[in-house]
């Protein structure tokens, strides 16, 4: 049997020529890796950027803290004189009390410190009977009767002697106020109870209570008076104050946004300080200061200026123990681009190769174009129903609006669509490839994503190496600081920069259990 190699020569020549001419078309009609890219839209510059970040910082100073340094700085005894009330009996009569204090009760109320003592001692009155009692003895004895007029005619030059319990409690309350001025006013308070007690002199019953009471409440008022002085006068809020404040007015190193990128820093400038009135409950009393400050990415470490406040500013209310701060982090679009090629590069649509036609991204580029984005796809475009499988490399434009998926952490591309170019060229190439571009558009949203959570987590341990520093304790004091969650709140973009803001929250606490001397 003879073949018809006439025929199957023609057959071999027409098919040769079918697949130069499907070459020709498709380099002709499909878009060229050199093609022009389409028209962009300017995007202005992004504007520096300085967010407001928020730290508010509860300070709990246990009573017990209060109640040992009141131990050590309250007097523990009280002394004085009376002048001698009976001149005419007692010569030489020296009327004199000693008081001590016992041991301090701090107890806190909802708006007042009390802080009470019991008060013992003695008052001891001493002396001569003086000759005068003798001469009125008979005007005494008249009126007071006989035997008295006796008795003191008896007593007559004759020393004198005589003790007296004191028993009573004294009552100090204090209803703190924070001043503009970084002091403390501690609005005191006091009242002294005494106990009856008399003291009798030449049967004479001098009421001790009575008498004394004026002598100690005006010894507690000079000792309380002084106390005000001094805590109003005391700068440890404000010494405390400059030292926290010097401490958070610095550049914190965040790394770098990627290989071969220059290191970033957060700058901390703060700029305003306002605290709530004292709290006051039966453990401790709460102080409350918070701190507003700006912040922002720097390129190289900086020094910056945040001169300390002179008005402490009173707000009638602060959230307790909350750390916000804003991370705006610049990323260049040369890194984006690098991580949505890992993404896409390598992917095929359809992914089944169900299709006629089906298309391989081999690389990917990325320009800013108004509020959209336009990636570049170099892709390897196959024809797979005919055994020539037709081939061409080409170079399709494909739109994406940029948005932040913060609950995953990731820059999505929505609004996907073919550039009007690159849909033509697909229609020319014919209904299978026209079949082909939801398939392009599909794997471009699905693998089209910026896994943002490296950043995010550089960003956290940065932040928490910062706030590190603050959780030195020292003597007496604890502090509490950690960086609860990091979340990204928002994007904007330039021609060359995707910027991501990120809000860094936390709780802090400080707790004060002894106070310096």
């Amino acid at each position: 049997m003879h073949l018809p190699w006439g025929k199957i020569a023609i057959g071999i020549l027409i098919a040769v020529v079918s697949f130069a001419g499907g070459l020709w078309a498709l380099n002709l009609l499909w878009p060229s890796p050199k093609g022009q890219r389409p028209a962009l839209v300017e995007v202005p510059p992004l504007k520096p950027v300085a967010r407001n970040s928020l730290i508010v910082t509860p300070a709990a100073i246990a009573l017990s803290a209060i109640h040992a340094a009141l131990e050590t700085a309250a007097p523990r005894n009280l002394v004085g004189k009376r002048d001698n009330p009976l001149p005419q009996l007692l010569s030489n009569g020296a009327l004199d009390w000693t008081v001590t204090r016992g041991p301090l009760a701090v107890v806190g109320r909802p708006d007042a410190l009390v802080v009470s003592t019991a008060l013992s001692g003695s008052f001891h009155a001493t002396g001569q009977v003086s000759g005068e009692a003798g001469n009125l003895a008979g005007a005494l004895g008249g009126l007071l009767g006989g035997r008295l007029g006796q008795g003191l005619q008896n007593l007559q030059g004759k020393a004198l002697d005589q003790r007296a319990d004191i028993r009573g409690e004294v009552t100090l309350t204090a209803h703190p106020s924070l001043l503009p001025t970084w002091r403390v006013e501690p609005n005191l308070s006091s009242q002294v109870a005494l106990a009856d007690a008399s003291l009798p002199i030449m049967g004479v019953k001098l009421s001790v209570s009575n008498d004394l009471k004026p002598f100690l409440d005006r010894a507690v008022n000079e000792q309380m008076a002084a106390l005000a002085a001094r805590l109003r006068d005391d700068p440890s809020l404000e010494v405390a104050a400059r030292r926290e404040w010097a401490k958070m007015c610095r550049a914190i190193s965040l790394g770098a946004t990627a290989a071969g990128m220059p290191n970033l820093w957060l700058e901390v400038r703060p700029t305003r300080a306002f605290a709530a009135q004292p709290r006051i409950d039966s453990t401790a009393l709460a102080l409350t200061i918070g701190v507003e400050a700006q912040t922002r990415i720097v390129s190289n470490e900086t020094k910056p200026d945040c001169p300390f406040p002179a008005q402490l500013e009173l707000v009638p209310q602060v959230e307790q123990g909350r750390i916000n701060i804003a991370v705006p982090i610049d990323i260049p679009f040369t890194e984006v681009t690098r991580l949505l090629e890992a993404q896409l590069k390598g992917k095929t649509f359809p992914e089944d190769q169900s299709s006629a036609f089906t298309a391989t991204i081999r690389g990917v580029s990325l320009a800013a174009s108004g509020d959209r984005l336009l990636l570049s796809l170099r892709v390897k475009a196959n024809e797979n129903k005919s055994w020539l499988g037709l081939g061409a490399e080409a170079t399709i434009h494909v739109w994406g609006r940029p948005v932040l998926d913060a609950t995953h952490q990731v820059l999505r591309l929505t609004d996907i669509a073919l550039d009007v170019q690159s849909e033509a060229a697909f229609g020319l190439l014919g209904a299978a490839a026209r079949a082909a571009v939801p398939y392009l558009e599909k794997a471009v949203a699905e693998h089209g994503v910026v896994d943002l959570v490296p950043l995010a987590a550089n960003a956290r341990q940065s932040i928490d190496a910062a706030i590190a520093d603050f959780r030195k304790s020292a003597d007496g004091v604890r502090v509490d600081a950690a960086v609860s969650d990091l979340r990204l709140v928002d994007i904007e973009f330039d021609a060359n920069t995707l910027r991501v803001v990120a809000e860094v929250n936390g709780t802090v606490q400080v707790a004060v259990t002894k106070l310096s001397e």
